[in-house]
């Protein structure tokens, strides 16, 4: 009975290994797909003057403050992506990708910048510390995955075929003056 249990966890371990990597992948892939198209609007709102007051503001505060401030604007806009999941299940693509847009938006803006300007304070925090370098090294090696490579690959594809086109069409417009 007793050595059912390590071969029950083995087996388990090698078919929820492919699977929980293949979520993780997809997950992360939605949320750079996402960062991509955001980006720009991110920046934007970024350059605000508030942030600028935010920024100082922020770089005073203590470890476990700044950590709350990091927190808590991701604890209220994560579950956006179920919410967004479940309404273009749903049949309502329009209403899913305004929820995800936005809250992305929001959260990449916030979180972003608020996470940049506390890094040094938040790894002074040593469990932070340690599930910060954990967690680093797992997005390194999901990111040297074949997969991750192929899309990366691919999205540059695109990005230099848009950046083609793009002036193609500023060459057409600039000759049709």
């Amino acid at each position: 009975m007793s050595e059912s249990v390590p071969l029950f966890r083995s087996v388990l371990r090698r078919v929820l290994r492919p699977l929980v990597t293949v979520l993780a992948l997809a997950y992360f892939l939605i949320d750079a797909l996402v960062y991509w198209v955001v980006r720009p609007f991110a920046r934007w709102i970024g350059r605000l003057p508030v942030f600028g007051r935010v920024a100082g503001w922020a770089a005073g505060l203590r470890p476990y403050p700044a950590l709350l401030l990091v927190l808590l604007p991701l604890a209220i806009l994560e579950p956006a992506k179920p919410v967004a999941a479940w309404l273009f299940a749903t049949g309502r693509p329009w209403p899913a990708l305004l929820v995800l847009g936005g809250a992305e938006l929001v959260k990449l803006t916030l979180v972003e910048r608020l996470f940049h300007l506390t890094r040094p304070k938040l790894l002074t925090i040593p469990w932070f510390a340690w599930i910060y370098a954990r967690a680093v090294r797992g997005l390194d090696w999901l990111k040297a995955l074949p997969p991750w490579q192929a899309v990366r690959r691919a999205a540059r594809r695109l990005r230099e075929a848009g950046r083609r086109v793009a002036a193609l069409v500023r060459g057409w417009h600039a000759g049709g003056r």
